[in-house]
């Protein structure tokens, strides 16, 4: 199994941390009245900090172990996502246009940016002569 995905190789205080904060946002999935979720989020702390000091690693692992087994077990039907969170409703949604669409822009909307528009012709003439030395001349189509 390689590293970067085996979640056994994160160090030990990582793990604490990721499951903590995974709790508390299972609390709050189930608690909508914010009082009540602070409260309990008190509670899931105060549960963390009693076990904090705990020298021996072999107790510290399996009490990690079974928080986290504890907390597949009363995980939210459907957990809360924040927007633009893999997951999310707003994931990945922001459209980038691709360069080539400045070519079509009407020369009055050009008009409005000449140093920009003469800037980037200048740039588009100097990565054709660019590739036709990396590359040579692309071939004459004599069908047309």
């Amino acid at each position: 199994m390689s590293g970067y995905l085996n979640p056994n190789l994160l160090r030990h205080s990582k793990r604490v941390c990721s499951l903590y904060k995974r709790a508390v946002r299972n609390l709050e999935a189930y608690n909508m009245d914010r009082t009540v979720f602070r409260y309990q989020a008190v509670l899931m702390r105060a549960k963390f900090d009693e076990n904090k000091d705990i020298k021996d690693l072999r107790r510290a692992k399996e009490l990690l172990i079974a928080g986290e087994e504890e907390l597949l077990r009363s995980e939210h039907y459907q957990p809360i996502k924040f927007p633009h969170s893999p997951g999310g409703v707003a994931y990945a949604r922001e459209v980038t246009a691709p360069d080539w669409v400045l070519d079509y822009w009407h020369p009055l909307e050009k008009a409005q940016y000449p140093e920009y528009f003469a800037r980037r012709e200048q740039r588009k003439k100097e990565y054709l002569k660019f590739f036709e030395q990396q590359y040579g001349k692309p071939p004459q189509d004599s069908h047309h």
